[in-house]
């Protein structure tokens, strides 16, 4: 994880130490115990040697300047996949079967999008950056009544936790923090934080570098005095709820590097795992570009002759911008050629262009994404069609870590319900069933949907509420219908050309009536004294 954390921050040093110094797996003893890197078969030619050939895990030659560069796309594809997944909030039901009353539905359904708001949105994608990058991460549910009337989530990165597993399932986690230092120099103070099913314990140890050190009291520290009026005895609290408030998201599965380690079957893996080398290789080779820049510049060789001194000592000059040189009596060569020579080496564009190119494109598409994702492929307006079958491989991946994401926040929320419930007495039902629906990550062209909406009407193959579903493939069927009767309610005003206002209806005549106004010469017209008929018009 560190050495992941090394590629996602981009910090060179950091990067160097992992893969050449103190940090580095194989120099750490504790990962060399629980990797088992002392048995021969491993320890030889393996890890060792393939730090060694590392662009980052080489010394710098002596008297040469640090000049290695870093591409940080690594970092890119983490905000990659961060906003694939949440660049949209996920649409969160409540099966309306599963509560007691509507009244219930509604309420629960209220809390939910107030959990879901800018902040709670912003604080899912900033795990699943983390996520991406380092394998997993963890969701915490944290409350406070002096900050705000409602818990709400707490990011905690994996290396800062220490999980317990059962049949896969997160049994017991336990989360440490090092804290600001007091007094002694040497003394490193950390706060344990221990999570189970209905309680959080806490202990405040002092130690040093590498050992966890003396349990102190929690109000021996002022970061973690404000817990000591929280807990009972032995430092435990109660938290109401008969479950764990953290909850781990793997990013994806399985784990192909830690196959075999004990513990580490539940972790996710991360979006740069067997893709360290590429990337050190397309470092490598932006180092030897920009090397070929600084290499390449012009510069003018002179014979010591055409210097000018400046005295005993003081080293001597050549101006540049002078014009006129006074020749000095000297013996010609009878090479003809001048004394200043001018070097300007070649820069390899095209070569690096190239290989920079092809590395950035292996290193996507060993991550999971396609080169367009992140613009490799250009910026030319294209149909939503095109742009989904271009990034086909980052919507496939990214249908792939939504079946890991969709159960932790619905096992989070479900966990949000019963801490605002039992701490804040909200009216919700934490018992009811949840589902949550992503957005499409392309949204489809709507000229295009309407044209294939007006065949299908045209060929008499599609109802409305299909034509409304289609359309709006977010909405629920309850909202799908109240659109569907509007459309019908708006059919049904009165049409263009229309001026008696029928509506399309054929006037109903009276049997009385129907001869009324008739001027037809096939009717015979009545006496109007006597009752008789009169003869027709000569």
């Amino acid at each position: 994880m560190d050495t992941w954390h090394a590629w996602y921050s981009g910090d060179i040093d950091h990067l160097a130490a992992v893969y050449g110094g103190a940090m580095s797996v194989s120099a750490n003893p504790a990962a060399r115990s629980f990797f088992d890197l002392n048995r021969p078969s491993q320890y030889k030619g393996g890890l060792v040697g393939s730090l060694a050939r590392m662009f980052w895990g080489q010394p710098i030659a002596p008297g040469q300047p640090a000049s290695k560069l870093h591409i940080p796309i690594a970092g890119d594809i983490a905000e990659l996949s961060a906003n694939l997944l949440w660049s949209d909030v996920p649409t969160v039901t409540v099966d309306t079967g599963s509560a007691d009353t509507t009244s219930d539905v509604v309420a629960t359904t209220d809390q939910l999008h107030r959990y879901l708001d800018d902040k709670g949105h912003a604080k899912l994608r900033e795990a699943a950056e983390i996520g991406a990058a380092l394998g997993g991460v963890y969701l915490r549910v944290v409350w406070d009544r002096e900050l705000r009337d409602r818990p709400w989530l707490d990011v905690i990165y994996p290396d800062a936790a220490v999980p317990e597993w059962r049949w896969g399932m997160l049994s017991a986690v336990t989360l440490w923090r090092e804290l600001e230092q007091q007094g002694d120099a040497n003394w490193v103070w950390r706060l344990l934080e221990r999570h189970e099913p209905g309680t959080i314990e806490y202990g405040l140890y002092r130690g040093d570098a590498d050992t966890l050190g003396m349990l102190m009291a929690l109000d021996d520290h002022p970061e973690a005095a404000d817990l000591a009026g929280r807990v009972r005895d032995g430092g435990i609290q109660d938290t109401g709820v008969d479950r764990l408030l953290v909850t781990y998201v793997p990013n994806i599965a399985p784990n192909r590097l830690w196959r075999g380690i004990a513990g580490t079957e539940p972790l996710g893996r991360s979006d740069f795992a067997g893709v360290e080398p590429v990337m050190d290789a397309l470092d490598e080779c932006w180092t030897s570009w920009m090397r070929d820049l600084r290499l390449g510049k012009g510069r003018i060789m002179l014979p010591q002759s055409m210097l000018e001194t400046d005295g005993p000592g003081q080293g001597a000059t050549f101006d540049l911008d002078r014009e006129v040189f006074v020749q000095l009596n000297m013996l010609d060569d009878g090479s003809g050629s001048s004394p200043i020579t001018a070097s300007q080496f070649a820069i390899r564009v095209d070569e690096h262009e190239r290989t920079t190119a092809a590395l950035r494109k292996q290193i996507l598409t060993s991550a999971g994404y396609s080169a367009q994702s992140l613009g490799e492929e250009g910026a030319v307006a294209v149909t939503a069609t095109e742009v989904a079958a271009r990034k086909e491989q980052s919507l496939a991946t990214r249908g792939q870590k939504i079946l890991y994401q969709r159960p932790a926040l619905l096992e989070v929320l479900k966990t949000l319900l019963l801490v605002d419930k039992n701490q804040f007495g909200a009216k919700v039902d934490p018992d009811v069933e949840l589902t949550a629906s992503w957005p499409q990550a392309v949204q489809p062209d709507q000229e295009a949907t309407a044209r294939s909406l007006s065949l299908l009407e045209s060929a008499g193959a599609i109802s409305t509420w299909m034509k409304v579903k289609t359309l709006r493939p977010e909405w629920d069927d309850e909202q799908v219908q109240e659109e569907v009767e509007r459309v019908r309610s708006d059919g049904a005003s009165t049409p263009a050309g229309d001026p008696f206002n029928t509506r399309g209806v054929p006037p109903q005549f009276d049997a009385e009536t129907e001869g009324e106004g008739d001027s037809s010469d096939d009717e015979e017209p009545t006496d109007e004294v006597g009752g008789g008929s009169r003869g027709r018009a000569a």
